[in-house]
Order: structure tokens, then C-alpha cells, then sequence
């Protein structure tokens, strides 16, 4: 029998705590053993069902094949949507491997999964079916422990969000941005900075100091903070601000003793900075927020645990209108919402408001249904808004369309 929907969130969320399938930190896969994931008996207990079941043959994709071997560049997601009409149900197809409940499930360029069908269910092994012996359990993909050089294949392309773990810049209130230190000075004059180049900045109301002499510290350089409103309300949820490089603090903000005119005086001396990374060229009047701590990623995709009632609100680039396959796009929701990564939502496209010419005289307006055009996942969440990568495309999608709940009908 197929998970209810209350049984599936209960199941994605047990098995992100559980095994994590894929942890991530600045680009970097993380050793598993580091790892410490706490399992309560009611989550095993779910894990173990999870693991027993695989899921019905109603969900296998139409041409699922009867083997795979990955290949260097897949990702799970796509790999996932070789065997299921719905690919973010993948940790059911493939089990957990009970034995190593906190290590993530990794798989790897070379191996062959192997599609095995059983009373009606299906699950993925990596050993043709019947090649166990009598009474033994199989649970696929196998374990492996690792170190940062890891192989193993991501849930996502990782060239395409890893940039977004350090880069993307939102920020709850305007204050926030006003009150940010920001770039008064370059060296030689200089109009344009850009990697190698020093300049100098100051805070704005509290200097701008090293927090502690031990640590190199570093700074995003950003420009432009936009407010995004939710649609229906006009209300500001937060501020997005284009990324246009870092820099490492080198010497701190200070107060010196000038020699003017009259005798002497005070003035200020703006803290040093070296741009460490240009993504673009930067001027006087660019601001700096401290870069956000380094973090562990795991994006186990599931469908969302709480109703969702969220747009499209931004889409991340230039001069981009249009959201295609791999566009990064800000959606209306976040962690105050119940938003986690890995969340997977549907795009509905709004349906438009017509008149009715079926009948002459009978101009009724009429609104077509919103229909599905995509599918999405959460991978950073801030507390109103958050992150998602475009995962499927059917249709022209664009700003103001609704996303929701991947599992309802079409």
C-alpha cells in the first residue's frame, strides 16, 4: 500500500534526520563519520517500514529501465527520475541500510542499480534480483565512508547552488542594510575594484572592528538591496541584494589625532580590505555583510510537511524575466512557514481570466485552472523567503506563478 500523504512527510523527514542522504559544506562532501544524527524509536521505526516497502509499481516511471549504471555528472534527482513518475520519493525506492543508520547513502560512477519488483512494490538493489541467498534482506544503494575528496554522486548539480550557500544575500529588514558597513576609499584613486585590489570602509554607526584577532574574517560586497513583497499584501518579507564579491578584513576601523590649522584634531580611519573574489566590479558606496558561517547541506528531497501558500517572487540573475530549467528563483515562504531543504513544490501556472464566446450574448469571465508547469526544490531557507532550484520545466513559467504541494493533483 502506498504511504498516505501524513505517513509520507513523516517518512522524508525521518529518513533526512536518519541518513542524510547527502551532505554538503562550501562545496565540500563532508566525512560521515563526523556526523551524529540522533534516531528516536519512533523514526526508526518508520525508517524500518520505509525500508521493507520500496514503493508501488504505480509510481515507476512508464519506461523505468531494468538496470542503470551511473556515470560521472548524475545527479540523484535525475537518476530518480529514470525509475519514478515522482522523483523526490527516491529514499523509499532505495531503502535504508539499517546497519549504518548515521552514514549517508552515497553512490557512486560504475555502479549498476538494478530494478527489482516485488508483489506489487519496487525497490532499487545493487545486485541483480535473485542473486541473494535464501532469507537475506538487501538493502541498496551499499554505504561507503569517506573523506572530503568523496566521489560519490550529489542530489543536485552542485555548480549550480553551491554558489548560493555563500552568495545569496537576504536580509530581514531595511535597517539592516543601511546600517551595513560599506567601501569610502580605493587606493590610486581607482573608480573600479576587482580581485587583488585593496580598499578601505567604515561602519555606520558601529565601526567596522575585527570580532576576533584569531580569525580571518570576510565580508560579501553587495549592491542594489530590493525589497520582495509578498503579492496579494504588498508586504515587504525581506530585502534580496545583488553579489558582487568578497573581502577579507585586514586592519581594523580606528580613531586617529590629525595635525589641522588650529593644532589637532580627530578623524577617522577606515578599516583596510583586499577583495578576495570578484563576481563583479565594485565602487565607493558597495556595502558588506559579514559572510555567513560554512554549512552542512542536506537536501533529502521530500514534499512539503505543511500546506503551502507561496509565489514565485524573484528570479536570480540580470535582466531575466522568464525562469527556466536550473533558474534559481526566491519563492515566498520560508522556515516561518514550515520551508526546509529538500522541499520539492509543483510550479502552477495561474490560469487566465477569459470571456466565455462559447454562446452569442453569454460573455461570462471565466478563469482557466491553474495548471501544473514544473517542479522545484527548497535548498536555503531565510525566515520569510528561501531559495529554489528549478528542476523540471514544462511551460513558460514567470514571476507571480504559485507553487504548492507536488502530491495533489494536477
Amino acid at each position: 500500500m502506498a504511504p498516505t500523504k501524513a505517513a509520507f512527510g513523516l517518512t522524508t523527514r525521518t529518513i533526512a534526520a536518519a541518513c542524510a542522504a547527502l551532505v554538503v559544506g562550501g562545496g565540500l562532501s563532508i566525512p560521515a563519520q563526523a556526523q551524529n544524527y540522533p534516531i528516536t524509536p519512533a523514526q526508526r521505526s518508520t525508517a524500518e517500514q520505509v525500508a521493507k516497502a520500496g514503493v508501488p509499481l504505480s509510481e515507476l516511471a512508464p519506461d523505468a529501465p531494468d538496470s542503470y549504471t551511473v556515470v560521472r555528472g548524475d545527479t540523484l534527482w535525475a537518476i530518480s527520475g529514470k525509475f519514478l513518475r515522482s522523483p523526490w520519493r527516491w529514499p523509499e525506492l532505495w531503502g535504508m541500510n539499517l546497519d549504518a543508520i548515521r552514514n549517508p547513502h552515497l553512490i557512486y560512477p560504475g555502479q549498476t542499480l538494478y530494478l527489482e519488483k516485488v508483489d506489487g512494490m519496487a525497490r532499487l538493489r545493487t545486485t541483480p534480483p535473485g542473486s541473494d541467498a535464501p532469507g537475506t534482506v538487501r538493502v541498496s544503494p551499499r554505504t561507503r565512508i569517506s573523506g572530503v575528496n568523496d566521489t560519490s554522486i550529489p542530489v543536485l548539480p552542485p555548480h549550480i547552488i553551491e554558489p548560493f550557500l555563500n552568495e545569496a544575500i537576504i536580509v530581514d529588514t531595511f535597517e539592516e542594510v543601511e546600517n551595513a558597513p560599506r567601501i569610502v576609499a580605493t587606493t590610486e584613486d581607482k573608480v573600479l575594484l576587482t580581485l587583488g585590489d585593496r580598499a578601505y570602509a567604515r561602519g555606520r554607526g558601529a565601526p567596522l572592528v575585527e570580532q576576533d584577532p584569531r580569525v580571518v574574517e570576510n565580508y560579501r560586497i553587495f549592491r542594489n538591496a530590493v525589497p520582495l513583497r509578498e503579492p496579494v499584501t504588498g508586504r515587504i518579507l525581506g530585502y534580496e541584494a545583488k553579489y558582487l564579491g568578497a573581502a577579507e578584513l585586514v586592519r581594523s576601523e580606528t580613531v586617529q589625532t590629525v595635525p589641522v590649522a588650529a593644532g589637532a584634531t580627530s578623524a577617522i580611519v577606515p578599516a583596510t580590505i583586499d577583495i578576495k573574489r570578484a563576481k563583479e566590479e565594485m565602487r565607493i558606496g558597495d556595502r558588506l555583510l559579514p559572510m555567513p558561517p560554512r554549512q552542512m547541506e542536506s537536501y533529502v528531497p521530500h514534499a512539503p510537511i505543511v500546506p503551502v501558500d507561496a509565489v514565485i517572487v524573484s528570479v536570480y540573475g540580470d535582466a531575466v524575466a522568464l525562469v527556466g530549467q536550473s533558474s534559481v528563483v526566491a519563492l515566498s515562504a520560508g522556515a516561518a512557514q514550515g520551508l526546509d531543504n529538500g522541499t520539492v513544490l509543483a510550479i502552477q501556472k495561474t490560469g487566465p481570466v477569459i470571456q466565455d464566446r462559447s454562446m452569442q450574448g453569454d460573455f461570462a469571465r471565466i478563469k482557466l485552472p491553474d495548471e501544473r508547469a514544473g517542479l522545484l526544490m527548497v535548498f536555503r531557507t531565510f525566515q520569510n523567503l528561501s531559495y529554489a532550484l528549478v528542476l523540471e520545466v514544462t511551460q513558460p513559467v514567470q514571476v507571480g506563478d504559485r507553487v504548492a504541494d507536488p502530491t495533489t493533483r494536477r
